[in-house]
């Protein structure tokens, strides 16, 4: 190859790069979406490394924050009757689905038995009644520009797939969610309660600062998806 066309080529790879970074600001410029707050969450954009619970993906409603297959939350208001209460009304006018670990429940457990790989913090938010095609966003504030990996805190009674987004391009393949039913549990139902984590699920590159995570839900769906802890990868 000669000089000319390496020098050629150095331009279209200069060119697609700066297509590709374009194409990532613009996504952030034009995102109408912001950080969930409210009376107790008030600390803006989740943080990485940390915790990036889903329940708080952003404000901004349906096609600009998230899509879901129908307007109503089938936990919060609904299967968590509306009662005044923070835990059973969080969000309930929103489409995604939000529920929250139940322990200490009589006369049958629900979050806290035996069948769970991980015991789950009690009250914690989760979105559930996933279903394919579905997604949400989530601003983040990145401490550090690198690579991340996550771990992600889950059920599955089938299994299923999810990817991730970064500022509006795919960021992963699709990701594999085992299923986490036990047939030894007598309880039909708490197959969507047996806890587990997908160790280094994911593996993204985030610049230093404001990110935006779209989280898809690809195949199966009935997933439970509580949060993805991000550590810089090694």
């Amino acid at each position: 190859m000669n000089g000319r066309s390496l020098r050629f080529l150095a331009l279209m790879v200069l060119s697609v790069a700066g297509t590709m970074w374009a194409a990532k600001s613009d996504f952030l410029a034009q995102y109408k979406g912001a950080p969930y707050e409210d009376i107790r969450y008030h600390d803006g954009a989740q943080k990485i490394p940390g915790k990036v619970l889903c329940a708080y993906y952003d404000r901004g409603g349906e096609g600009v924050a998230y899509h879901d297959t129908d307007a109503k939350n089938n936990g919060s208001g609904a299967l968590n009757p509306a009662d005044g209460s923070y835990l059973n009304e969080f969000r309930m006018n929103e489409g995604v689905d939000i529920s929250y670990t139940k322990m200490n429940r009589s006369p049958q457990q629900i979050d806290d038995t035996q069948y769970d790989k991980v015991q789950p913090p009690p009250d914690m938010f989760y979105v559930g009644w996933t279903a394919p095609g579905e997604w949400f966003n989530i601003t983040v504030n990145v401490a550090k520009a690198g690579w991340y990996s996550a771990d992600l805190l889950y059920t599955s009674n089938r299994g299923g797939t999810i990817a991730l987004d970064v500022n509006g391009e795919r960021a992963t393949a699709p990701l594999a969610i085992e299923s986490t039913a036990d047939p030894a549990d007598p309880v039909a139902w708490r197959q969507w309660h047996h806890w587990n984590v997908a160790r280094n699920i994911a593996k993204v590159r985030l610049k230093r600062g404001k990110n935006v995570l779209t989280v898809h839900i690809l195949t199966e769906g009935q997933m439970n998806l509580a949060y993805f802890d991000f550590k810089k990868a090694e």
